[in-house]
């Protein structure tokens, strides 16, 4: 007797058995390897980039821009990065750094000086490089950094003052420990860190970020915020699993983390342009645009400190290995050295970035599912996709 399988379980493996399909730029599809994960893993999509050499030679995109409808997401659809975007936070630190505009040993109380008075003695001692790495001494994000953020929304002005008047009242309270001497990840530290971005440089960090980050690397997808627009469905919605549904959060304040945190995670952009950022910080510097000098990446990229190893913590919240300056080092199976990565989540999205520089291989992965299932699935496709590209890669 012929039974009728769901359509959705038919396409998938169908997708699964075709021939490895390459764009008309010879550029290989990732499709069907991505499209198990979206059964078996419970992703409402998916997308993966594989980049060599500064080459995206393979990407891929399936799955759904909102769960129960057939909305099919594409290679140039956006999706949320969250804490990825703290790396360009820190290389918009280090440009202004090449221009003598910031010093990485600048304190707190240089780059805010109209709030030292104001500030803990310790928090106007911290250093630019100890915000960028975590190392600062600021608690973790706890009840008070949520109840600060909710107020920060009563300021007048804007973005750019109400980082300052997060600064400003958050500064007020004491270290948790002396700066340097431990890792504690808190998105505070780059708030403080965009706070003095944006006075060293006389602009907001989303103007910024925009013209001296996105533009020049033409990441045209690349905007910031609730990845789809008010009241559309024109991108993958952010998703929560919630009494065991996946339940779409369309744009709106509860679609995606509060603006005010911009320096450490709101940029959106498609897998592609994901990759094309990820694939300029793997070459080290080497190829175009100059943004920053090759040591002042490097120095990015250098690790400053050991992270003790954690259970519980959400995805997107470094927990292993070692942090640098918006990225981490990690020690994983399917790798004989030390990694780049880094992922980001606004609870709702997921994304990882992992880089071997010494490949000049870079892959991203994107899904619009927050949670521990889809980190793990996103892990499990990296180690997949590693496997598969980092021998052809070679070394540069």
């Amino acid at each position: 007797m012929l039974t009728r399988r769901p359509i959705a379980a038919y396409l998938v493996a169908l997708v699964a058995i075709a021939p490895a399909c390459h764009a008309a730029d010879g550029r290989e599809s990732l499709d069907a390897t991505l499209a198990p994960y979206l059964e078996r893993d419970k992703l409402p999509a998916l997308a993966a980039a594989v980049a060599v050499k500064g080459e995206v030679v393979a990407a891929g995109a399936v799955g759904t821009r909102r769960a129960g409808e057939k909305i099919p997401v594409t290679l140039d659809d956006r999706f949320h990065i969250g804490s990825d975007t703290k790396a360009m936070t820190a290389t918009l630190a280090g440009m202004l750094v090449d221009e003598g505009k910031l010093r990485w040993d600048s304190t707190v109380g240089e780059l805010l000086p109209d709030l030292a008075a104001g500030l803990d003695p310790g928090v106007r001692g911290v250093r630019l490089a100890q915000l960028l790495s975590h190392t600062s001494g600021l608690p973790g994000d706890d009840e008070a950094f949520g109840e600060l953020l909710g107020k920060s929304y009563l300021q007048e002005g804007n973005l750019d003052a109400m980082r300052t008047w997060l600064a400003k009242e958050y500064g007020k309270r004491p270290l948790a420990t002396k700066p340097g001497a431990k890792f504690a990840y808190a998105n505070m530290n780059y708030i403080i860190a965009g706070a003095a971005i944006e006075r060293a440089a006389g602009r907001t960090w989303e103007e910024l970020i925009r013209r001296r980050l996105f533009e020049p690397l033409g990441l045209r997808s690349a905007g910031l915020g609730n990845q789809a627009s008010l009241g559309l469905v024109d991108a993958p919605l952010g998703h929560e699993e919630r009494d065991g549904k996946v339940v779409a959060f369309l744009a709106g304040p509860n679609g995606d983390n509060p603006v005010v945190l911009g320096p450490a995670g709101t940029a959106h952009m498609s897998v592609l342009d994901f990759a094309r950022w990820a694939a300029w910080n793997a070459g080290g510097g080497r190829r175009g645009p100059a943004l920053v000098r090759p040591e002042t990446l490097a120095r990015l990229h250098a690790k400053v400190i050991d992270i003790p190893a954690r259970k519980g913590t959400a995805p997107g919240t470094p927990t292993i290995g070692g942090y640098a300056m918006g990225w981490g080092e990690v020690n994983v199976p399917f790798s004989r050295e030390p990694l780049l990565h880094h992922a980001g989540s606004n609870t709702k999205n997921l994304a990882q970035v992992w880089i071997d520089p010494r490949r000049d291989l870079a892959i991203v992965l994107m899904t619009n599912l927050g949670g521990d299932r889809a980190d793990d699935a996103l892990k499990k496709l990296a180690a997949e996709l590693y496997g598969r590209y980092a021998g052809s890669a070679g070394r540069p």
